[in-house]
């Protein structure tokens, strides 16, 4: 028992950050709106968290998430084109042209970072960090326009954390992204229901 107190005592942002990050998406799957402020409040934390275990593009995706997160409270609070009304941005399927748009971005932004951090930075997974960064933009940004296969692209992504964060060491965050593939799974098919219901 003494062991894990001490553990908390010395991770103690980043089991906040977990906390901050469950929290964040539990309201992602019910459709909440507060989601955004959570994701603003996680992002700032595990900055800290992944700049201290040389997670670099984990860390700078982290301002991409607070922006993201300002975007996606406007896109969710908007009114609808369709109704005019103010009732919240309906859950839809992604495009064939947007998948194939965001596919070949996904490509770019990968092979990018990785080239990056294998050439400026010590960093030990350059093409892992780089792939979990491509994906969590592509799929966050999917999040905040309410596409439905955003939860399938967190799948993966969520699945290859796991591994990384366990080989680093970071126990609270490892916990979280197996929550996250869970999550992943669940909020997959409670979207699908609303998606059918509209």
């Amino acid at each position: 028992m003494d062991e894990i107190i001490l553990w908390i005592s010395d991770h103690w942002i980043e089991v906040i950050a977990a906390a901050v990050s469950v929290a964040y998406v539990i309201l992602g799957v019910r459709q909440i709106k507060w989601l955004w402020g959570f994701g603003l409040v996680s992002a700032g934390l595990y900055a800290w968290v992944y700049g201290n275990s040389g997670f670099y593009a984990g860390m700078c995706l982290q301002g991409y998430y607070a922006a993201i997160s300002v975007y996606g409270w406007w896109n969710w609070n908007r009114k609808v084109p369709a109704t005019g009304k103010s009732d919240g941005l309906p859950v839809t399927n992604l495009r064939r042209r947007t998948g194939f748009i965001l596919l070949s971005v996904f490509v770019m932004i990968w092979a990018l970072i990785a080239i990056i951090l294998d050439r400026l930075t010590d960093s030990t997974i350059p093409v892992w960090d780089a792939l979990t960064t491509s994906g969590g933009i592509v799929a966050t940004w999917m999040l905040a326009r309410k596409i439905l296969q955003h939860w399938l692209v967190w799948l993966v992504v969520d699945s290859v954390s796991i591994g990384l964060y366990l080989w680093q060491g970071l126990y609270a965050t490892t916990f979280l992204f197996g929550f996250y593939t869970v999550m992943a799974v669940i909020g997959y098919h409670q979207w699908k229901k609303t998606l059918l219901r509209t």
